[in-house]
């Protein structure tokens, strides 16, 4: 209901704001406003064109990845997996029961969001989302896990970011590891307050499940400090080649296991290939539907205005507003990742600000620190044909908003 709403306030707002600039384009003599409603216009079909070359671009990603997660299934592994994090997931996912393949699933997901794999990611995470369908007794209703476990998605743990660091080093940054740490630092609170913000909705917030989170806060801490002290040479090859060896790793694990099972592997892979393809299909109406209403609320000039009022709003409490400028890639991020990306480039790129910049830097570790809400719910839940998304989007945009917060607030105490 509350995507629905969002998804109507998107066209609406986008004509409104489109309407006012026409008529003061006409009484200015300005003929960008002016015509503001054909820029709107070319920018529908271009979107629409995006979503379909989105969809088209996953269909061998999620086909590849399907297939492999059918022969880890087959294999035994991803049952493994899910009884090995049982004892957490029991206290963060209570709906689903002990050693079902889901939990295997959500692990490998977030193993591959954690590495920065966002291809493997994917894939992994629709899987993930078909089994917990198969344990949800509304197939058009999100259950408490879908939420939960959407909430987290779009928060998005970031061990090794290696998109980011790429587009860093791509643009002439003197160190692009010089973000890490405070990449990690700003993810792990955005998924800190997902977890928190969702448990204490769904009223599964105990005891036991704080002491879960406080001992993976310390773990993270260690991980943190690890970082820290390594030469920024060494995080760089962590980044570029330990997330996939990783991913190999898994690979050669399930055949190596599957082949000792006597697993039919050649056939299992294609089996789940073809489910991998009608995945694909399903998701596209969804893809549209959402990339072409962010479109709209763009290309009309919405978003422009967004950013204008709140450097006025900080400029009037007297708040340093060094940070402003990258305030559009806040407000892209829960909407579009290829937006976002596009805006990261062109501040990296600017020679007004460049990526070792102050606001370089803070752009990079906001890329990193959420993932795209909307992006997600669409696609997660399109896959599945859930309808009724209840609070999923709620949460998740408020651990994009943690995540954001935090990136503020970390890259003034690293780079300020």
């Amino acid at each position: 209901m509350v995507l629905n709403y969002i998804w109507i306030g998107f066209f609406v707002v986008g004509f409104l704001v489109a309407v006012v600039r026409t008529i003061y384009g006409y009484a200015a003599g300005s003929p960008e406003d002016a015509h503001v409603f054909e820029a709107i216009g070319m920018g529908t079909f271009a979107s629409a064109k995006t979503a379909a070359t989105v969809a088209l671009g996953l269909t061998g990603i999620i086909t590849l990845w399907m297939g492999f997660m059918r022969i880890g299934e087959k294999a035994g592994v991803v049952n493994f997996l899910g009884r090995l994090i049982g004892p957490f997931f029991s206290k963060l996912f209570p709906g689903i029961p002990k050693g079902h393949p889901a939990q295997g699933h959500i692990m490998l997901n977030f193993s591959a969001n954690m590495l920065g794999l966002s291809n493997a990611a994917t894939p992994m995470g629709l899987k993930a989302m078909e089994s917990l369908q198969e344990l949800n007794p509304d197939k058009e209703r999100a259950s408490d896990s879908m939420i939960m476990f959407l909430a987290m998605n779009t928060a998005s743990l970031t061990l090794i970011p290696v998109t980011i660091l790429g587009l860093r080093a791509a643009n002439g940054a003197a160190n692009p590891t010089d973000v890490f740490v405070p990449i990690l630092i700003a993810s792990f609170c955005a998924t800190l307050v997902a977890m928190i913000t969702v448990a204490i909705r769904q009223r599964i917030l105990s005891l036991p499940l704080l002491g879960w989170l406080l001992g993976g806060t310390a773990i993270m801490a260690g991980v943190i400090r690890m970082f820290m002290i390594m030469s920024p040479e060494v995080r760089s090859d962590v980044s570029s080649i330990g997330g996939n060896f990783i991913l190999m790793g898994i690979i050669v694990a399930f055949l190596t296991v599957a082949m000792f099972k006597r697993v039919r592997v050649y056939d299992a892979f294609i089996e789940g290939a073809k489910d991998g393809f009608t995945t694909v299909i399903k998701i596209i109406p969804y893809l549209v539907a959402m990339i072409v209403a962010i479109g709209v609320f763009r290309n009309c000039g919405a978003m422009d205005y967004l950013v204008a009022g709140c450097t006025w709003f900080f400029e009037q409490l007297g708040v340093d507003t060094r940070f402003t400028p990258a305030l559009p890639i806040a407000f892209m991020k829960p909407l579009s990742g290829g937006g976002t990306e596009g805006l990261v480039v062109s501040i990296l790129s600017d020679v007004k600000y460049g990526a070792d910049s102050f606001v370089g830097r803070l752009a990079s570790v906001m890329y990193a620190s959420a993932d795209t809400t909307f992006y997600i719910v669409a696609l997660y839940f399109g896959a599945v044909g859930i309808k009724n998304t209840r609070y999923a989007v709620g949460a998740g945009l408020i651990a994009d908003l943690a995540g954001i917060v935090a990136a503020i607030f970390v890259t003034y105490l690293f780079f300020g």
